[in-house]
């Protein structure tokens, strides 16, 4: 069971692997919600992520022939690094089996940390039935990444610190997969103070907790499809259930647009890389009613490969309204490029890339089509820019950004 003593012994036994990740008060974020908004960066874990907290306190509760049989587990990224990590600190054989669809950089990363990967299958599900199958046949000792009590305490020591660093926290918002985070982070939350609410905040293409609480029952989700693929579960913990129900006061589903949207505002603001999993309590400030709380956002992991970084900031940009694409159309023949371009320095606009098509129309002499990537200050700065190109005559329409 979830009980106050095993958290209290959790808490001290994970301090063994665990960096000090004291809470960041948010000036940007508690002025865009009126709230007072504190972060909690698990993504600055030795492994990027919190799941080396469950991971540890889990095999620390193993007994010593469960572990010298080896450890077996499926995960995506964070929970294979945490496994990884841990059984490497007591010192047994850890086995990792990742969908064939992770990044190469956290397959690398697990292995350095000692364990054996298997690539199985094209989702968690697929490789989760593919470990199952090897502990089955080989002996392993299996560790859930979410439906296990041991993990769930592991992961809930989060709350013992967020509470020893702010004692007057009102709301926790706490990302959500399979729900061991919100389980354990939750239950304890309320152990030590029943005045807390714990939001759950989870992907609007993955909301298996949203739809379990609402049907009293846990449910299976025809698909999971989000770019949180850290939270990309189809069905959350059956044995954790019964402490979702018990003890989340409220769920908040995100759209992926504003985990974007979010990723600038964490980088931009605090100079920390988030993961699109961990940004979901960021992306859920902007859905709070309520003013004047002490709101701590959990971040709880940064492993994201650059490929998936340098598209998130594109399309966050574009999103913001500081990249985008105008057309014009404009007679073939000397300086018609240099008046364009004049328009745009003078309203210190930033081209970035020009597209100049000479066979939209058969008569050149009539027209041909300039895309200009330019790069703004923000929307106003957008308009102001438009505006400038309609009043030299050349009548820009705004496209899809060309990057």
């Amino acid at each position: 069971m979830l009980t106050l003593e095993k958290f209290e012994e959790a808490s001290e036994i994970v301090k063994k692997v665990t960096r000090e990740t004291r809470l960041i008060y948010s000036e940007y974020l508690s002025g865009q919600t009126e709230n007072k908004v504190y972060l909690k960066p698990e993504n600055m874990q030795l492994t990027g992520a919190y799941k080396v907290r469950g991971a540890y306190y889990k095999i620390s509760t193993l007994s010593e022939e469960e572990r010298e049989k080896g450890l077996i587990t499926a995960s995506a990224g964070n929970h294979a690094q945490g496994v990884a990590y841990a059984a490497r600190e007591f010192g047994v054989r850890a086995v990792i089996v990742m969908p064939t669809t992770t990044p190469l950089i956290k397959v690398e990363r697990t292995k350095s940390y000692g364990a054996e990967v298997i690539l199985q299958g094209d989702s968690y599900d697929e490789a989760c039935a593919h470990a199952r199958k090897e502990a089955e046949e080989k002996g392993y000792t299996f560790i859930h990444p979410f439906d296990d009590l041991a993990v769930a305490t592991g992961q809930g020591t989060i709350a013992m610190e967020i509470i020893q660093d702010l004692p007057l926290v009102d709301y926790i918002l706490v990302p959500v997969g399979g729900g061991g985070l919100a389980a354990g982070v939750a239950t304890l939350a309320k152990q030590l103070n029943p005045h807390i609410r714990v939001i759950a905040v989870e992907p609007a293409g993955a909301n298996c907790l949203e739809v379990s609480l609402e049907k009293g029952e846990v449910c299976t989700l025809p698909q999971a499809t989000t770019i949180a693929d850290g939270t990309a579960v189809k069905t959350p913990g059956e044995k954790i259930f019964p402490y979702l129900q018990e003890n989340i006061d409220e769920v908040i589903t995100i759209e992926d647009d504003e985990l974007i949207v979010a990723f600038l505002d964490i980088v931009e603001n605090h100079k920390m890389v988030v993961e699109n999993s961990g940004l979901l309590t960021v992306a859920a400030l902007r859905h709070l009613e309520f003013t004047g709380k002490k709101v701590v956002c959990v971040l709880s992991g940064g492993n994201m490969d650059m490929i998936t970084m340098a598209s998130v900031v594109q399309h966050g940009l574009i999103q913001r309204d500081r990249i985008f694409t105008v057309s014009v159309l404009l007679p073939d023949k000397p300086w018609e490029l240099v008046r364009v371009s004049s328009v745009i320095a003078e309203n210190q606009g930033n081209v970035i890339k020009l597209d100049h098509n000479q066979f939209v129309s058969t008569n050149r002499n009539a027209a041909v089509e300039l895309k200009i990537t330019v790069e703004a200050f923000g929307t106003d700065h957008k308009r102001q820019l438009v505006a400038a190109l309609e009043q030299a005559g050349f009548r820009p329409k705004v496209i899809r950004p060309i990057l």
